[in-house]
């Protein structure tokens, strides 16, 4: 595993939440400090957004990194997660309505992370 993806991976094990968890291992992609990052992501957070919080965090930093190619760069983020979790809906992937979670929170950021980190480089 890369070392940001580790570091967001850390970051969540000590209680920052899915979406600051990314946001502050990529934080100095975009050049932000990480109490900014955490106050970036703080809407994220908890599904608060319908999406899962470390997909929005992981968008955001590919937003600001790469301004010009956001859009195309989202969707192929997007994509990637959802072959990997089927959703990137937050109430789905906790099995809010099934009962029958998909991923993890921790799964899910690793996986964000991951996939951001295989697109910063």
């Amino acid at each position: 595993m890369a070392e940001k993806a580790n570091k967001a991976i850390e970051n969540h094990k000590h209680f920052y939440s899915c979406s600051a968890a990314v946001m502050c291992a990529f934080a100095d992609e975009i050049g932000i400090s990480a109490d900014e990052a955490k106050s970036i992501a703080a809407p994220f957070a908890g599904g608060k957004m319908i999406k899962c919080g470390a997909v929005l965090a992981a968008e955001y930093i590919l937003s600001k990194k790469y301004p010009d190619k956001a859009p195309e760069l989202i969707s192929d983020f997007e994509n990637r997660f959802i072959e990997m979790n089927r959703s990137a809906v937050c109430r789905e992937l906790k099995g809010a309505l099934t009962g029958e979670p998909l991923r993890s929170c921790r799964g899910c950021v690793t996986d964000a992370a991951e996939i951001l980190e295989d697109m910063c480089v």
